[in-house]
């Protein structure tokens, strides 16, 4: 098992690095060239990053540096750098989405989130490797390699936001973006040991974000501390006109909220989520947790969220289904790779087929199925019916409660090929993060001890839609109660 190496810039707190760029004590600069020095360091077997964006970052930071010397203010990132995911869409430089398909694309635009974090002076250090289309647990199914977990080179990070929790747990970057489609921020972020954040559909811009499943996909911060991703939070939300889907209102102002504390708070630990399928070892670290929300004055109490448990078999017809919509794009014609063949149909053929990963394929192939004729409404119907079920069960349980409890993965890190053969096994590890994608509610994960293994067990946080300051106000205290 290795632990992470960290410089004196890696190891500081990104609210820190921050405060001593936009005084003048350091240079934005001089914490970047650090931070590149360490992702030389341990990238090679880590393998965070799909590019590294050298030129960008120093570029970036020296245009921070002129500001602070000018007498501006930077923002409230100045100088941190932060690590993309691949499917956010970079002006100039290369989105992959981790897929051969879409090899030689680049964006001409940046997706919001990049162009917020910019005007906040964070500054991108590079692209980050995923499971191929955001469509994975493990970042086992990228086209460049897999992403090791840094605290054991043998195991996942999880996925499939891989290599976004991998940068922040080995020191690349105090904060990375990832997208969560089912789970894809949160579950890494346990495995990793990092904070994790899902927030409310909605409330941050998807503009430049690869799509997925258009319902599902939100994007969302890591970092070392609850107090970092608020404030990430905070800068990349809020509405966005150029998204339809942006709701068209502030992010909530969770920072304020931090140090309010559980008193009189009432929190629900999930009963669905911590029977069967929950390692014995991560649900002792969960109820240690729901003791420290009681301890700390909270209401803690079981509740029941039945419909979770079809939580999976809804999410496997309705992601899919919108994934081989969003997927018939990749055709060879527009852009990204070309197989060329002697007529169109045979060129689309052998470009999809020698341009998408097995598990892409496989999704495509269930979607494509769950929409046809004559089976439309014996499987995407019902699991927008049951997705319907969902959203009213989360509904009545926050009717007697402000906050839910769970775990975020059902185990610790798993090592490699454990699960590739059995696909099954692997989208079981996210049993206890899917639901809320369907229902569109806010969620995150605080790394909450270690499991028999050493490996991190996360706690997730859940809220009701809009809920993010209840949900930050557990996670502190989560957080604090292992300090």
């Amino acid at each position: 098992m290795t632990a992470p190496q960290e410089s004196s810039a890696a190891g500081a707190a990104a609210l820190t690095i921050a405060a001593s760029v936009r005084s003048g004590e350091r240079s934005a600069l001089e914490v970047v060239k650090e931070h590149l020095e360490v992702i030389g360091q341990r990238e090679t077997e880590v393998h965070a990053f799909n590019l590294v964006t050298t030129e960008h970052a120093l570029a970036a930071a020296t245009a921070v540096d002129q500001l602070v010397a000018q007498g501006e203010d930077p923002g409230p990132l100045a100088g941190v750098p932060v690590a993309i995911k691949d499917n956010l869409c970079t002006r100039g430089v290369a989105t992959t989405c981790s897929s051969k398909i879409l090899e030689g694309w680049v964006p001409p635009y940046d997706a919001t989130v990049v162009t917020r974090l910019a005007a906040a002076g964070a500054i991108m250090v590079g692209k980050t490797n995923m499971d191929e289309f955001a469509m994975g647990s493990s970042t086992e199914n990228s086209a460049f390699g897999p992403t090791r977990n840094p605290h054991d080179l043998g195991r996942v990070p999880g996925g499939s936001s891989g290599g976004s929790a991998a940068a922040v747990a080995a020191g690349f970057a105090p904060i990375s973006l990832g997208s969560d489609t089912g789970g894809s921020i949160r579950q890494p972020a346990a495995l990793c040991g990092v904070v994790g954040v899902k927030p409310t559909y909605g409330t941050v811009s998807r503009l430049g974000l690869v799509a997925f499943g258009s319902s599902l996909d939100q994007v969302g911060p890591f970092a070392n501390s609850v107090a970092e991703a608020a404030l990430v939070c905070e800068v990349i939300g809020g509405h966005d006109p150029a998204d339809s889907t942006s709701i068209p209102q502030a992010f909530p102002a969770v920072s304020e909220h931090l140090s309010d504390g559980v008193a009189g708070m009432r929190i629900g630990l999930i009963t669905e989520m911590m029977g069967e399928g929950i390692a014995p070892d991560v649900a002792l670290r969960i109820r240690a947790a729901a003791e420290a929300l009681a301890a700390a004055g909270a209401e803690v109490e079981e509740v029941s969220v039945p419909a979770v448990t079809y939580g999976l078999s809804a999410y496997y017809l309705v992601a899919p289904a919108e994934a081989s919509s969003n997927l018939s794009r990749y055709d060879g014609v527009r852009y990204g790779l070309r197989v060329d063949a002697p007529t169109t149909g045979e060129m689309m053929e052998l470009t999809r087929t020698a341009g998408f990963g097995d598990e892409v394929k496989r999704r495509i192939m269930l979607g494509t199925y769950a929409l046809s004729a004559g089976y439309y409404d014996a499987f995407y119907g019902t699991a927008l019916k049951v997705r319907t079920l969902i959203r009213r069960d989360f509904d009545q349980a926050y009717e007697r409660f402000d906050a839910l409890l769970s775990p975020t993965s059902p185990t610790t890190a798993f090592a490699f090929g454990d699960k590739t053969a059995d696909p099954m096994s692997m989208y079981l590890n996210d049993v206890c993060t899917i639901a809320t994608n369907l229902a569109g509610h806010p969620a995150m994960s605080v790394p909450y001890g270690l499991g028999d293994d050493g490996m991190p067990v996360g706690a997730q946080v859940l809220a009701p839609a809009l809920g993010e300051v209840a949900m930050f106000r557990v996670a502190a205290v989560l957080e604090g109660s292992l300090a």
